[in-house]
């Protein structure tokens, strides 16, 4: 059985919502706290819950009370993942926590048009979004989910006073995340904030995919409240399920088109675009056509609704007048990342099982590629030396 959980926002989300729903599907808020406050900066703020009515409806709301007394210096990326680094946090824990905080970086980067490492954090960063996102993958990591999926988003309205002055909403940050993810939106008719950027990095960072609920079995509910009342509910509700994993076969689509009147150069931007959209892997290869003619054969593996986003793309950006499709199933090994202390740092390793019994144990390129950059070290050597020290730690 595979653990899954799936986000319905029907006021959007943020980072206190989120963890408000979890708390409430009941993750100890006292496990939360604990873990927490090995970050050492615990004197920045006060954790508390409280059972509220929306509409008349029941939910969990978490506030994080800042200390006023307490000096809240802005801070930059690499002051927040030291921070989240020195904490007694479980390793996925960790690594969720940072790949959000990058996420929302890049997107703040893009919009100013500066590195990520200089983003200034102001309220994204303050010390409440560094508490509701370790937190929200505390609680993840507490219930055990596999897989977290989400719901489309609205898009709100109006606007709001930051430190960048008066901004629209979405504020630039959000669209940018949502630009990334090719997230589904639509406006409720709400003009207010609705998906803050600390909602928005969480869920484009960690869910696998946006749009209605995956099958499942319903086994419990969670609701977290945001801080306004609205003409409905202004409650995140969390559903907690469980699926049959049964021989790991899943249902994919096999995308394919040969082209042999396109300038080359454009594969590599088309490969890297299709990837980002949520294909699951892109390849071509080289093939003699009618005449012969040299052409390219695309191939591009994707979930079945990422068929019209990919067909959508390769068109835009091709020559091509006809794409084939086949739906066809796989067997995947699970698939699990950690990360593992290495004489270079901490570097990500993929680790395959069929069912309890692991077959694969694979260093991640990028990691590894950064280190032998670093180091003048043959990336060969980085790859097995890495993937030696994972072994000798798992078996």
């Amino acid at each position: 059985m595979e653990t899954i959980a799936y986000l319905q926002c029907p006021t959007g989300i943020a980072g206190d919502m989120f963890l408000g729903a979890l708390v409430s599907i009941d993750v100890p808020l006292e496990y939360i706290d604990n873990a927490l406050k090995s970050l050492n900066f615990d004197e920045e703020y006060t954790l508390i819950q409280e059972k509220v009515l929306r509409q008349g409806q029941s939910a969990t709301k978490i506030h994080v009370d800042l200390k006023h007394h307490h000096h809240h210096h802005h801070r930059h990326l690499p002051d927040i993942e030291n921070l989240i680094h020195q904490g007694n946090l479980p390793p996925q824990v960790k690594e969720n926590s940072i790949a959000i905080f990058r996420q929302l970086a890049q997107a703040e980067a893009k919009v100013h048009n500066i590195s990520p490492e200089k983003v200034h954090f102001h309220e994204v960063g303050a010390t409440d979004a560094i508490v509701d996102i370790v937190g929200t993958c505390l609680g993840l990591d507490y219930l055990k989910i596999d897989k977290l999926y989400c719901s489309a988003l609205p898009t709100g309205g109006g606007t709001i006073k930051a430190s960048h002055g008066i901004l629209p909403v979405p504020v630039p940050a959000v669209l940018e995340l949502w630009q990334y993810r090719q997230i589904p939106v639509y406006s409720n008719g709400i003009e207010k904030e609705l998906v803050t950027p600390t909602g928005a990095a969480i869920v484009t960072t960690l869910a696998e995919d946006f749009g209605n609920p995956p099958p499942m079995k319903l086994k419990k509910m969670g609701f977290g409240a945001g801080s306004k009342d609205f003409s409905i509910p202004n409650i995140l509700r969390l559903w907690l399920g469980e699926r049959e994993t049964t021989d790991n076969l899943e249902t994919i689509a096999v995308l394919e088109t040969q082209i042999d009147d396109c300038n080359p150069q454009i594969f590599a931007y088309l490969l890297e675009e299709l990837l980002k959209i949520g294909a699951k892997d892109v390849f071509t290869q080289s093939v003699t056509m009618k005449k012969s003619r040299l052409g390219i054969l695309l191939t591009v593996i994707c979930d079945v609704e990422k068929i019209t986003d990919c067909e959508t793309l390769i068109f835009r950006e091709t020559s091509t007048i006809g794409i084939r499709r086949q739906i066809q199933q796989r067997k995947a090994l699970a698939r699990e990342i950690k990360t593992f202390a290495t004489p270079y740092g901490d570097i990500r390793v993929k680790i395959a099982k069929d069912g309890q019994k692991i077959l694969n144990i694979q260093p991640e390129y990028e990691d590894c590629s950064i280190v032998a950059h670093k180091y003048s070290i043959p990336l060969t050597e980085i790859l097995t030396e890495v993937k030696n020290i994972a072994t000798n730690e798992i078996i």
